[in-house]
């Protein structure tokens, strides 16, 4: 559920208020929390809503999201048309998506999502009140958007805890 009243919050829950920065690196947080009992993945890919998962599907399906959005957000301040992604999103998984996740592999997660996390953050505090719920374009508000990209944590929870 989300309240949108207090333009200083995003509610994931009602007792749970956050902002919209903190929705962002929260989920990316959850993911990597996962993400670091991977490294004992066994091959078999978990199969949930019609879909395969792996660890490296996960990583790249909430990096992907978040590139995605970011790049909306971004042209949408500037003033531009939205660029239509063409990502294949989770329908597809590559062989790449079914390699064995190394340490060093949950290494490049943790660098790669975490400087995305941070660059979401400094953009999202840096809007106003007005920006994140009147945010200009066509689409949802940046404060909805920060919402939405909580839901990415679902591609990480297809495969679960592994320890």
């Amino acid at each position: 559920m989300r309240d949108m009243s207090d333009t200083n919050t995003v509610t994931a829950t009602p007792a749970t208020a956050l902002t919209p920065a903190d929705a962002v690196t929260g989920m990316v947080d959850h993911v990597l929390a996962l993400a670091a009992t991977w490294t004992r993945w066994d091959g078999r890919p978990a199969y949930v809503d019609d879909r395969v998962y792996t660890p490296h599907k996960a990583i790249r399906r909430v990096a992907d999201h978040m590139v995605d959005h970011l790049a909306e957000l971004e042209a949408r301040l500037a003033g531009e048309e939205t660029q239509p992604d063409h990502w294949h999103a989770s329908m597809v998984t590559t062989d790449a998506d079914r390699a064995p996740f190394t340490q060093e592999d949950l290494d490049e997660a943790r660098s790669r999502l975490t400087r995305l996390a941070r660059i979401w953050a400094h953009r999202l505090d840096a809007l106003t009140g007005e920006q994140l719920d009147h945010s200009p374009g066509e689409g949802w508000s940046f404060r909805e958007l920060a919402v939405h990209l909580m839901e990415s944590g679902y591609y990480a929870d297809a495969v679960g805890d592994l320890s």
